[in-house]
């Protein structure tokens, strides 16, 4: 199966399936590109979503592109962000038609209070990954204490210090974050 397509059908099957959007497609998206095809590393996938959070645009679609770009040049990119985005754009589609037809039964508001619930544990997944990620170099559930890097966890309380004591723009923190990067990594 030629690049594009195999991007196209992996990207519609994450499209498919990732209810909840933004940060709780994450795991999903990182099960597809680093784990199942081996697309990319953990730590360029990290990168990726780190970039796509910073651009205008869902994070998913952000991150597709991104994907497809690398993989498959424009043509791939094409093919990752529609793939991404048609089966939501559909069942958005059918469900605006669905709760329009429905929206006074308790039963559709109950399934909703469900759906809410299990986006907020996808997305606490996410942040999990992230955070370990960052902290510990990997994506493993078990951490180990010597492989904390200390500099990452310094950037990491005081950039959130700073946005939960004085409330800083968050645009301005990553930027002065980047800065630090660009200095302790080097």
């Amino acid at each position: 199966m030629n690049a594009v397509w195999k991007l196209f059908c992996v990207f519609l099957k994450i499209g498919l399936f990732s209810i909840g959007g933004g940060y709780a497609v994450i795991p999903f998206i990182k099960e597809q590109v680093v784990e199942k095809t081996a697309w990319l590393s953990e730590k360029t996938f990290t990168d990726m979503i780190t970039i796509s959070q910073m651009t205008p645009g869902p994070l998913a679609v952000n991150t597709s592109t991104f994907v497809g770009l690398r993989m498959g040049g424009i043509p791939g990119a094409l093919a990752a962000t529609i793939g991404c985005i048609l089966c939501g754009v559909m069942i958005a589609l059918s469900f605006y038609l669905f709760f329009q037809k429905h929206r006074q039964s308790a039963y559709v508001t109950e399934v909703l209070n469900g759906l809410k619930s299990a986006s907020l544990g996808l997305i606490m997944a996410a942040a999990l990954t992230i955070v370990i990620t960052a902290l510990f170099g990997g994506g493993q559930l078990e951490p180990h204490a010597e492989t904390l890097n200390g500099t990452a966890l310094c950037l990491f309380l005081t950039a959130l210090f700073l946005l939960r004591k004085w409330k800083i723009n968050p645009v301005f923190i990553m930027a002065v974050s980047g800065i630090a990067g660009l200095i302790f990594y080097r």
